[in-house]
């Protein structure tokens, strides 16, 4: 089932400097709560500045949702512990509130209403709520509340001279093109490895049937036996009219093509929604999109926008300059949500991808791989689970499977190791393969131990706790407090700046958007 990448292992072995320089940054979003472990309804703290312009503090959908971005670095521990200072900063200014460890929430009331993000009065501030708003209004409130981890990378051009010969944007844009079709293909692994929602509160369905055959305990909770990731589930935030796009993975012009005709095609469900109600705007437009980072996607091709550009205009203009992984759960067993570990075996996993001969997809054979992952989320610890290629019939033990990737993966570590240094990565190695023997290593096997023993809400508070009092203890090492102050000042100031620089209404920028 493994493409054959022994070529492109001894091309990397004989070029390995061609690896020195890959650059990395992480996003995670955590739910803001309280000790009780429900749901926080204060806004966003003012020593955190403004969430419209900060560099490493944001909001994601709410104002209790939190994102916390690091800067590009090529360091990992360096990457790692900005993280956690960003962290340990953020603990100190929330008063008794904590960061909810799990990716999936918990102890929201019936009918709770959760406050969108908010972002001042500037046009672009407004428009970001709105689309928050056509986010509840389409998908609910709840579904854009489940928390996740961004792992962005970049291979260095150095790579892309050495591999294709050239770094025109055309070449380096092929190449990670091919790295997402694998992706596709056999990013499951990644919530095999590392899913860690595999269990809700009975609070998230809110009364809503679901086809799922939960097992519930007496504490409310509901779960899988063998589930990996119910973030990524269709419980999560899908879009099933997304199917429908057409949207591949085969070369910039025809993804960016469908991309601008997706933002541009009316849905007959999102029309019903309307696009006022007694003067108060429900949603962007009515069209499948409402702007192109609607689009539900577990990995996505990214270029750092221009002031006023589009994501697609961005990738049109310079070709990708790097990816965002999106499948990742928050990682339970760290207080930052995210470990070393994690980002060596998605570095690894990124090289893998971009190095294996990767045929291109129709959009059918991309919603065939659909089915790997849904087993794999649903009952991917499940004794004997196989998955198949594509679209074809042939099955194949997903055990065999990830043990064939780690040899593959194994090569790619010597080789990275000899780069930088060390033995870190065949360590990671060395430790994840053990899991397709034993499922029990997984991080849904462990986490769901907890849960059944304690409840989910129960595991959540007590490591919300145990985290809340080693961050707020631990000294800053990198971003220091002069650090956090000059950029809540500097953020507020950049987001006046924007305000007053608004030279159009905001109905005329909505009508742009229609």
């Amino acid at each position: 089932m493994i493409p054959d990448v022994s070529q492109a292992l001894s091309w990397l072995e004989k070029h390995p400097q061609a690896l020195k320089g890959i650059q990395r940054g992480l996003e995670r979003e955590t739910l803001r709560v309280n000790a009780d472990g429900s749901l926080a309804t204060t806004g966003h703290a003012a020593a955190l500045g403004s969430a419209l312009t900060h560099k490493w503090i944001t909001t994601d959908f709410a104002e209790a949702l939190l994102e916390f971005i690091t800067p590009v670095e090529g360091d990992i521990d360096r990457m790692l512990t900005i993280m956690r200072d960003i962290h340990r900063y953020t603990a100190r200014q929330i008063g008794d509130e904590r960061l909810w460890p799990l990716s999936m929430p918990c102890y929201i009331k019936e009918g709770q209403e959760i406050e969108l993000a908010q972002y001042g009065t500037s046009n672009i501030g407004r428009l970001k709520t709105l689309y928050r708003e056509g986010l509840k209004n389409r998908y609910g409130a709840l579904m854009q509340t489940i928390s996740g981890v961004h792992y962005n990378f970049s291979l260095p051009m150095a790579f892309w001279q050495a591999k294709s010969g050239s770094t025109d944007k055309e070449a380096v844009s092929e190449g990670y093109f091919r790295l997402i079709r694998n992706y596709y293909r056999f990013g499951w692994v990644i919530p095999y490895l590392f899913g860690a929602s595999p269990a809700i509160c009975s609070s998230f369905l809110q009364g809503k049937e679901t086809s799922l055959p939960f097992e519930k305990m007496h504490n409310g909770m509901l779960y899988l036996p063998y589930a990996t990731s119910l973030r990524l589930s269709d419980l999560g935030y899908t879009n099933k009219s997304q199917n429908s796009l057409n949207i591949t993975f085969n070369n910039l012009h025809d993804y960016v093509v469908a991309l601008k005709r997706a933002i541009k095609t009316p849905s007959e469900e999102y029309a019903k929604i309307g696009l006022q109600k007694e003067g108060k705007y429900l949603q962007i437009n009515t069209n499948i999109l409402q702007i192109e980072n609607e689009l539900y996607a577990p990995i996505r091709p990214k270029r750092v926008t221009r002031s006023g550009e589009t994501p697609s205009d961005a990738l049109l203009r310079g070709g990708i300059e790097y990816i965002e992984v999106r499948s990742l759960d928050i990682n339970p067993f760290t207080a930052i949500g995210v470990d070393e570990q994690q980002v060596r075996f998605l570095d690894l996993f990124m090289v893998w991808c971009v190095l294996a001969d990767a045929p291109e997809m129709s959009s059918d054979e991309l919603l065939c791989t659909r089915t790997n992952w849904n087993r794999v989320i649903l009952e991917g610890r499940k004794p004997g689970l196989t998955l198949g290629i594509g679209c074809e019939t042939a099955q194949y033990p997903l055990a065999d499977v990830g043990r064939d990737l780690f040899n593959d993966l194994k090569r790619v570590a010597q080789t990275l190791d000899g780069v930088y240094g060390g033995n870190e990565y065949e360590a990671v190695c060395d430790q994840l393969v053990a899991s397709f023997d034993d499922p029990e290593l997984t991080f849904s096997a462990r986490i769901l131990r907890s849960m059944i023993d304690e409840g989910m809400g129960g595991t959540g508070k007590a490591l919300s706790e145990q985290y809340r009092s080693q961050l707020r203890e631990e000294p800053l090492e990198i971003l220091h407090e002069e650090d956090f102050i000059a950029e809540c000042h500097a953020s507020l100031a950049r987001q006046s700046e924007i305000e007053a620089g608004d030279n159009e209404s905001f109905e005329a920028l909505l009508a742009r958007h229609a």
